[in-house]
């Protein structure tokens, strides 16, 4: 099937005067998780990002190191698999023309991987969807938030952004990420499988004019309600029209998602300024009633967790496979009628599938649960109102010593990270460090990064704060990022914890404090390698999960996570 597909793309390549096709992992609204994944149609490979580059006699995928060994099992047969920083203005492809469809790509993207050794030709029509296209868009029509679930009315949001217009002498800002224009307008929808987005984008100017750039059934609900007239939603197709109506001179766009065939409309009349949309950094400070939100959403959370942990390792005697224990788990987040859907692809994994990082199960591919192997376990849900995410490491025998030791040493990282002082360890550059210290004691390290930020009832991976070696925003009260150690051994295990934390000021100090709620596998510990501090946190940690989840739990469950204590 891939074969075919290739061979199909490849005869266009005479038609349109290419070398070779690039095709990218996100689609027009540069979302990591999206309905059009045209990167699997053509090469197979699952995961949330990479390029792939198809020429006449060779296909090259680009993946980073979370997804190596994947990209080998899912794409190797059809694709040289080459690491992700290899792209960069990458010589492989030197003097060739290389055709993209310029709806997907920024000119940023451009500049970066191919402007030093090769052509780049724009074609209008994207050849992955002539092969194949999958025709599943959601109808459904966006919907408002209320302010007393979101915090601030959208009209304050508004202002703050009219306001940096002005600061930067600009006429004009085009939101064209869908999670800024979700969060300025306090608006969500249904166009994304994992995350409550609403495909849109946004034109505001400094005189509190907007214009939703947006299918008109799909802003009916917003029509309706008043937030927007029907004057101001503005189909894609004429965008064009719009933009020579309007008087100014200059506009912002933003490099990371306005893409060349919206950049190519917009500076035929405007002179363009090229910036990071500054909502990325307002939408990343969650206010008082978020974070309220997102702490009862973890409760939720940790309810169906620790009821799926205390089943499959003290209740289930069934020989089961990774694709049913991550249906499992999904049944106990059914149970509460406040859960929507996943916030990403589960990642189960036992032995070496452990050690895929972003692995997924499926029925067709699956692996039984080895009692004698660790089970990795990564999911998340997305809430009436908040987001998940958490990954717990979980054994069902006595683990082997060297499985004990390294997975303490993740365990010591992670604590380093919640522990860490805001007030001296400002950056995620510095934090990423302290999570790696135990695990390079013995010379072992991981390919990701330690964390990433989340968004609010949106989607699970957002910036721009990260914790990783390279971030350098500073870490502000309001935040919420992931604290994600890990440690893979290829074809054997895998092993990572993971909890959400949040920033939270007291005393004019600021601290992270612990969102995620459940049990870390106390059998993979070794008490020995742990300091009173570290034993500390992990008796308080495991007192919070018992007294906010235990109420919702059966006696046989909680009895168990009283154990913990």
């Amino acid at each position: 099937m891939i074969k075919k597909r290739i061979k199909i793309l490849v005869k266009k390549f005479k038609k349109y005067k290419i070398d070779g096709y690039v095709i990218p992992k996100n689609d027009q609204f540069f979302s990591e998780y999206s309905e059009e994944d045209r990167l699997k149609i053509i090469s197979n490979f699952s995961g949330s990002a990479g390029y792939s580059i198809i020429l006449k006699n060779k296909n090259y995928l680009f993946v980073d190191g979370r997804y190596t060994i994947q990209a080998q099992k899912e794409s190797a047969n059809n694709f040289k698999i080459v690491n992700y920083n290899n792209i960069f203005n990458c010589k492989l492809f030197k003097n060739l023309t290389l055709g993209i469809d310029p709806k997907i790509f920024t000119s940023e993207q451009i500049r970066k991987f191919f402007y030093k050794h090769n052509k780049i030709k724009i074609i209008k029509k994207n050849l992955v969807d002539e092969i194949y296209k999958k025709s599943s868009k959601s109808n459904k029509s966006f919907y408002s938030l209320e302010n007393k679930i979101v915090g601030e009315n959208y009209k304050k949001k508004i202002f703050k952004v009219i306001n940096y217009i002005k600061k930067n002498k600009s006429d004009f800002l085009f939101i064209t990420a869908p999670e800024n224009v979700a969060w300025l307008l306090n608006i969500r929808g249904w166009d994304n499988p994992n995350s409550p987005i609403p495909n849109c984008h946004l034109l505001i100017d400094k005189k509190n004019n907007l214009y939703l750039i947006s299918k008109k059934n799909k802003a009916s609900k917003l029509i309706h309600e008043k937030k927007l007239k029907s004057s101001q939603i503005i189909d894609p197709k004429n965008f064009k029209d719009l933009i020579f109506t309007l008087k100014g001179e200059k506009v912002i766009i933003d490099k990371k998602t306005c893409s060349i065939f919206y950049e190519d409309i917009l500076k035929n009349k405007f002179k363009i300024l090229k910036k990071e949309d500054p909502i990325y950094l307002y939408k990343s400070i969650k206010n008082k009633k978020e974070i309220k939100n997102m702490i009862n959403a973890h409760i939720i959370d940790g309810v169906a967790l620790t009821k799926f942990i205390y089943w499959i390792k003290k209740i289930n005697k069934k020989k089961i496979s990774e694709f049913d224990a991550q249906n499992k788990l999904e049944f106990f987040r059914k149970k509460n009628k406040d859960y929507l859907f996943p916030s990403f692809n589960t990642i189960a994994g036992t032995g070496g599938n452990a050690a895929i990082v972003h692995y997924r199960a499926t029925k067709k591919n699956t692996k039984k649960i080895n009692k004698k192997d660790i089970f990795l376990c990564d999911s998340g849900g997305q809430y009436k109102y908040g987001t998940t995410d958490v990954t717990r490491t979980i054994c069902f025998s006595t683990p082997k010593e060297n499985i004990k030791n390294i997975f303490t040493r993740v365990l010591k990282g992670h604590i380093a990270v919640v522990n860490s002082n805001l007030n001296n360890h400002t950056t995620g550059k510095i934090i990423d460090i302290k999570a790696r210290k135990y695990l390079k004691e013995i010379n072992l390290d991981y390919e990701h990064g330690t964390g990433h930020g989340v968004g609010f009832f949106l989607n699970v991976h957002e910036g721009p704060q990260a914790i990783s070696k390279f971030n350098k925003i500073k870490i502000r009260e309001g935040m919420i990022l992931s604290n994600e150690p890990g440690y893979y051994k290829k074809n054997l295990f895998g092993i990572r914890i993971e909890n959400l934390i949040y920033v939270k000021k007291k005393k004019n100090k600021l601290y992270f404090e612990n969102l995620t709620l459940a049990p870390i596998d106390k059998d993979l510990i070794d008490y020995n390698l742990l300091t009173n501090k570290e034993k500390n946190y992990l008796f308080r940690y495991n007192l919070d999960n018992y007294t906010k989840l235990s109420k919702y739990l059966n006696f046989n469950e909680k009895k168990w996570l009283a154990s913990f204590i």
